[in-house]
């Protein structure tokens, strides 16, 4: 059977999708969608032990072998990124079972299509991951888009529904192009199979087909991945989503995106081509400069936390890109290891916000004063989560950024790396903000309101004592990361 587990991966969501849909609503459909996510996440750690031990792993789905067939390959970059999605997956399904009962605009009895179709966006975004396929990872990345547009729209909140229209006119935007692109690199060379069109693309490479289709794929991409100003889309998606959507959502889509900018990009197209014919780096770096600025600075401005904490993501964004456009090993390694280490702190933020929702209703900062003495185990969460979005040392946040700052410096970009500290301060300055009102503004007198269930605190603070946690062990945040940068540059082969 374990010869089989890159298959598994992606059959076990699958195949747990419709069954949850056939359920009838209770325990019993939410107990189902909990062990698909945990059998993906385990079969995602066995995945990344077998890599780091043995090497890439080749899988022919049917006995195919490639370029015929489609073949998962996992190496120590998706390996590591497939750890992260199931991880979070498995946590945030956790979380959802009281939200989706009491919190959603859904009527009990299509409670079990909530879970059916969070694991088909489970199942897209880790068959994205994991193929070897060029063709597949559009297939799969739509897979999950339409799953998000559905989960999105079921907010309590009827902006829930606009969010998710415009979500979707974005989302398609984006799509199309990337299918546009692989479509131009199928014409030049004949394959869709990853490996075999990085082969084959040198030899077509000065041909204006290829660099359309290279002007396609990132523009796509970088709608998906939400790069500042192609983002617009993502404030309102994650403000009035419902909080177990949020989290998922913010911890992984669009670290996936990521994902596949930098399989195209270093794996398919190569650095060479990518940052030294096409100049990608030009493009990028400005770009995630004034995303990290601007959406940090939006953020400061913002009166519903989760809305501040959406913007906060496009910066974090800006800096997963900033690291790619250093085009080394450690401004490599810096962009993996925030992929990792963002979707620990987000997730731990949008589920204390969750959390407080669940008991008042709202997390408006008037509506959250006092808060922090109400609710101090879901306040105490938020604020470890806020130490790790700022990059307080012994926390997960720290070590990208420390990283991110010795890239740029070794590209002697001293002015990138002081940008990096400043707007590490205005993360400060809007985390204090709700500090203040949750516990230096006296609580509404009517409030009656207390912590909030187990049920919900339990996953939020298994988050939240990762962010501490991979602080402090860097071996897989940091240590994996690094191997990963080097296998997409090509060092040490």
């Amino acid at each position: 059977m374990t010869e089989h587990l890159p298959a598994l991966q992606v059959v076990v969501p699958l195949i747990a999708a419709p069954l949850c849909a056939l359920l009838r609503p209770g325990r019993a459909v939410w107990l189902l969608a909990m062990a698909a996510c945990a059998l993906c996440l385990l079969i995602a750690a066995l995945l990344l032990d077998r890599v780091l031990a043995q090497g890439v792993i080749s899988y022919a789905m049917g006995g195919w072998p490639a370029p015929w067939g489609i073949v998962y390959r996992v190496d120590a970059a998706n390996a590591y990124m497939l750890l992260i999605v199931a991880m979070i997956g498995a946590v945030v399904m956790a979380f959802a079972r009281p939200v989706v009962e009491q919190r959603v605009r859904l009527p009990v009895r299509k409670q079990p299509w909530f879970y059916a179709t969070y694991l088909l966006c489970l199942t897209g975004l880790l068959g994205m991951i994991i193929t070897g396929d060029a063709f597949n990872v559009f297939v799969f990345l739509e897979i999950s888009s339409l799953s998000s547009y559905a989960l999105i729209s079921i907010g309590r909140d009827r902006r829930a529904l606009t969010a998710a229209y415009q979500y979707l006119i974005m989302g398609t935007i984006g799509a199309t192009f990337i299918l546009i692109g692989i479509g131009f690199l199928y014409v030049m060379t004949g394959t869709l199979n990853m490996e075999d069109l990085a082969a084959r693309l040198p030899a077509v490479a000065d041909t204006r087909t290829i660099r359309t289709a290279f002007a396609f794929l990132t523009i796509g991409i970088s709608l998906k991945l939400a790069l500042f100003p192609l983002h617009l889309w993502l404030p309102n998606a994650y403000a009035y989503a419902p909080s177990a959507v949020t989290a998922f959502l913010a911890a992984t889509a669009t670290k996936v995106a990521i994902y596949v900018l930098l399989r195209f990009f270093f794996t398919i197209f190569g650095a060479q081509f990518s940052f030294g014919t096409m100049h990608l780096d030009a493009i990028l770096l400005p770009l995630a400069l004034a995303g990290i600025f601007s959406a940090s600075v939006v953020a400061i401005f913002q009166t519903n936390v989760k809305r501040m904490l959406a913007y906060s993501s496009v910066a974090q964004i800006g800096y997963m890109v900033l690291g790619i456009s250093l085009v080394s090993v450690t401004g490599l390694t810096a962009a993996i290891s925030h992929l990792f280490n963002h979707a620990l702190m987000k997730g731990t933020l949008f589920m204390a916000l969750g959390c407080v929702s669940f008991r008042i209703g709202a997390v408006s900062l008037d509506r959250m004063a006092g808060v922090g003495r109400t609710m101090p185990w879901t306040m105490g969460a938020f604020v470890i989560g806020g130490l790790s979005l700022i990059g307080v040392p012994l926390t997960a946040g720290f070590v990208s950024k420390w990283y991110l700052i010795l890239g740029a410096l070794e590209r002697g970009w001293w002015p990138v790396a002081l940008l990096v500290l400043f707007t590490s301060l205005l993360a400060v300055v809007y985390i204090w903000r709700v500090v203040e009102v949750a516990y230096f503004q006296p609580a509404p007198e009517d409030r009656t309101t207390g912590e909030a269930p187990l049920a919900l605190l339990a996953p939020t603070w298994t988050l939240a004592l990762a962010n501490l946690y991979f602080g402090i062990d860097t071996s897989l945040n940091a240590g994996v990361a690094r191997r990963a940068a080097e296998a997409l540059l090509g060092v040490g082969q």
